[in-house]
């Protein structure tokens, strides 16, 4: 069983309190999971060469936009029960490679790499993969998906809220900006708190009659899915008894490798240190990741004027990996960024 239904299931203090702070942790959880998907996704993306996979990289830059989306309504939904997001932290940026927090898909090691055909199905795909497809895809899952733990979550929500009222926090403290989906999605209640989760779910995995979201967009395996069969996703047109009601065979997505960046997997804040220009170079990203994760930290705890700014701050990431990303480290292949965290 996993840590969080252990947490949430197997308490030994089963009070009201001791439970609204494992939520509270859950969540915290939540915010630190949804981030983790980012710079693997990122160091993807900027692999990409401008003006090189057009497509394919519109597809996972709106992937990126609904992941710092899905954040900002984990910190939504903590703010609401009177917790406190944690985005400034050393330990808020994970390892690369490592695995996912919550224990989601345990036996998934992701890594910083180049994006590939490979890449996208073994990890991202395994990443944001539902409990059941509508394309045909009938394997299981090999752990715990990202939907079943935030179903954790919501289950969570609605016990404590027969017990009383949890949500205690300061209204004006709710994120309704930014984002087009905010603007509906302040939560200040059970029904918004669940409503906030089950978008998060459905944006990621789908549902198990449809691969639309309920903003009408595909969700993000599916997303994922075109990138790796080279074809969009389209209803079959003539279905029949027991075959799939979606299929792969719209127009061709075209993966040009020669259009990505052959830059090197996994780097760490070692790997530049006999080349004082890279680590420069490194160390200006790294200090723009910081800040703008210090600025997302201000915004989720009651300065949300400093959104605009953390919104800068991440248009500058592309310009300075893609600069990392023609400098040569090794023959035949680039650096790329590490992701580390850099104290103010």
């Amino acid at each position: 069983m996993i840590r969080l239904k252990q947490a949430l299931m197997e308490r030994s203090d089963n009070s009201f309190e001791h439970r609204l702070k494992l939520l509270k942790h859950s969540l915290q959880t939540a915010i630190e999971l949804e981030h983790a998907t980012i710079p693997p996704y990122l160091y993807a993306l900027y692999s990409i060469k401008t003006a090189e996979n057009l497509e394919i990289a519109h597809l996972i830059k709106s992937i990126v936009k609904q992941e710092m989306l899905h954040m900002s309504l984990d910190c939504n939904v903590l703010n609401a029960i009177g917790g406190h997001p944690k985005i400034d932290h050393p330990r808020f940026i994970p390892h690369y490679p490592g695995t996912l927090p919550g224990s989601v898909e345990d036996s998934l090691i992701v890594p910083l790499a180049a994006l590939s055909k490979q890449l996208v199905s073994d990890v991202f795909m395994v990443i944001e993969e539902p409990e059941q497809t509508v394309d045909g895809d009938a394997s299981p899952p090999d752990g715990v998906t990202i939907g079943e733990f935030y179903q954790h979550i919501i289950d969570e929500i609605t016990e404590l809220s027969k017990m009383g009222n949890i949500f205690t926090g300061n209204p004006e403290r709710q994120l309704v900006t930014g984002f087009a989906e905010l603007q509906n999605q302040g939560v200040y209640d059970e029904n918004t708190a669940t409503n906030a989760l089950k978008l998060i779910i459905d944006q990621g995995e789908g549902s198990t009659s449809s691969p639309i979201d309920t903003e009408h967009e595909l969700a993000h395996y599916y997303k994922f899915a075109e990138i790796y069969h080279g074809r969009k996703l389209i209803p079959n047109p003539t279905p029949e008894a027991g075959q799939p009601e979606w299929l792969f065979e719209g127009h061709r997505i075209v993966f040009d490798p020669c259009g990505v960046y052959p830059v090197i997997s996994n780097p760490n804040r070692h790997s530049y240190e006999s080349q004082p220009r890279v680590e420069d170079l490194n160390r200006t990203f790294n200090r723009t990741y910081s800040d703008m994760l210090r600025k997302l930290h201000h915004v989720f705890n009651g300065q949300p004027d400093k959104l605009a700014l953390s919104l800068l701050s991440m248009q500058s990431l592309r310009e300075q990996a893609q600069l990392l990303m023609t400098q040569e480290v090794v023959p035949g292949q680039t650096a790329g960024p590490t992701f580390d965290y850099i104290p103010a």
